[in-house]
C-alpha cells in the first residue's frame, strides 16, 4: 500500500508540474516547428544518447571490478539500456537503477555486490555533475542576472558537492564504529570503494574523464534538441543551463523526471533572460529523445536471456569465476 500511494503522489507530481509547464505551450506551435531537417538533429539526439549509454557502461565495468561485480561490455550495455527502459516506466527518474541492480544481482554477483556498484556508480556521478556545474558558475554568474536565480544555483551546486563530497569524506574518517555500525557500515564501505575507485592509478583518470564525458554528451543531446527547433540558445547557454536541471531532476520525485525537467527548465530559461516557453520545449524533446531510447531498451528487454529466463536460475557472470 506504501508502494502505490508512493507511485500515485509522484504521478501527481508529474502531471501537476507538466500542467502548469504546458498551459502557456502552444504545442501545435511546437509541433509545426519539427521539419525533415529536424528529424536528423533528433536522429542525432538519439545516436548521442546511446554513446551516453555506452560511456556509462565503461564506467560502471570499472566500478563494478572494484565491487565484485564484474561484467562484460556487451553485457553491461545490454543493462544499461534495458534500465533506460525502465527509467521511463518506473515512478523515478532513476527507477531504472533498481532493474540494473537485480539483473547484476541474477548475474551471479551478488545483491551486495550488485547494490554497491550501482550505488557507487549513481554517486560518482553526481560528484562529476556537481564538479561540472562548479566550473561553469563564472559564465552563470554573468549569464543569469536575477540575484534570486544566482542564489538558488549557487546553493543547488553547493548542496551537490557537499553531498558528494561528504560522502567520500565518510570512506576516509578514521572511525572504526563508521564501518560496524549497521546504519552507516554499507554507506562506509561504498564510500571507501569510491575513494578507491577515483584516486587509484589503475581507475581514476579512466572514471573521471568518463563521468565529466557522460554530463558534456548530455549537453551535446540538449544542443541537438535546440537544433531541431531552432530554439534562440547558444551552446555556451544550454551548456550552462541543462546541468543543474538534470541534478534537480535526479531526485525521485516524478515519473522518468517528467514535469520536475519541465518546469525547472522553464524556470532556468526564465532567469537566464531567455524564453521560458522555449525551455519546456527543449525539455519536451529532451524527454521524448529519451522515451525513444527506452522504447529500444523495452525491445531488448524482452529479447533478452534474463526475461526468458524468468528468473528461475542465475545467469553467470563472464570471467567472475
Amino acid at each position: 500500500m506504501r508502494r502505490i500511494l508512493l507511485s500515485t503522489v509522484k504521478i501527481l507530481i508529474s502531471a501537476a508540474l507538466l500542467y502548469f509547464s504546458l498551459r502557456k505551450v502552444n504545442l501545435y506551435d511546437l509541433a509545426s516547428r519539427i521539419q525533415v531537417e529536424s528529424l536528423g538533429w533528433l536522429g542525432l539526439a538519439i545516436a548521442v544518447t546511446f554513446l551516453q549509454i555506452f560511456l556509462g557502461v565503461l564506467r560502471w565495468r570499472e566500478i563494478g571490478v572494484e565491487c565484485g561485480a564484474p561484467l562484460e561490455t556487451s553485457q553491461a550495455m545490454r543493462f544499461n539500456v534495458i534500465g533506460t527502459f525502465f527509467n521511463q516506466t518506473l515512478p523515478s527518474s532513476i527507477g531504472g537503477d533498481a532493474v540494473r541492480l537485480w539483473l547484476v544481482a541474477r548475474a551471479g554477483a551478488g545483491w551486495r555486490a550488485a547494490t554497491y556498484s550501482i550505488f557507487v556508480d549513481r554517486a560518482v556521478g553526481l560528484i562529476a555533475l556537481a564538479v561540472v556545474i562548479a566550473a561553469t558558475l563564472p559564465w552563470s554568474y554573468r549569464l543569469i542576472s536575477d540575484p534570486h536565480g544566482w542564489t538558488a544555483l549557487l546553493l543547488l551546486d553547493l548542496a551537490g558537492l557537499a553531498a558528494g563530497f561528504g560522502f567520500l569524506l565518510i570512506g576516509v574518517l578514521p572511525w572504526p564504529w563508521l564501518a560496524r555500525w549497521w546504519a552507516t557500515h554499507h554507506i562506509h564501505a561504498c564510500a571507501v570503494i569510491a575513494n578507491r575507485v577515483l584516486f587509484s592509478r589503475a581507475h581514476g583518470l579512466k572514471v573521471a574523464t568518463l563521468s565529466i564525458a557522460i554530463h558534456v554528451v548530455t549537453v551535446v543531446i540538449g544542443w541537438c534538441v535546440v537544433k531541431s527547433i531552432a530554439a534562440p540558445v547558444t551552446f555556451g547557454e544550454i551548456f550552462q543551463l541543462l546541468p543543474p536541471v538534470m541534478l534537480i531532476t535526479m531526485m525521485p520525485i516524478s515519473i522518468a523526471g517528467w514535469g520536475v525537467r519541465e518546469a525547472t527548465m522553464a524556470l532556468a530559461f526564465g532567469y537566464a533572460g531567455l524564453i521560458a516557453n522555449e525551455g519546456v520545449n527543449v525539455s519536451l524533446l529532451f524527454g521524448a529523445v529519451t522515451f525513444v531510447v527506452g522504447v529500444f531498451g523495452g525491445l531488448v528487454w524482452i529479447l533478452s536471456p534474463e526475461k526468458a529466463a524468468k528468473g528461475a536460475a542465475p545467469i553467470e557472470v563472464p570471467g567472475s569465476q
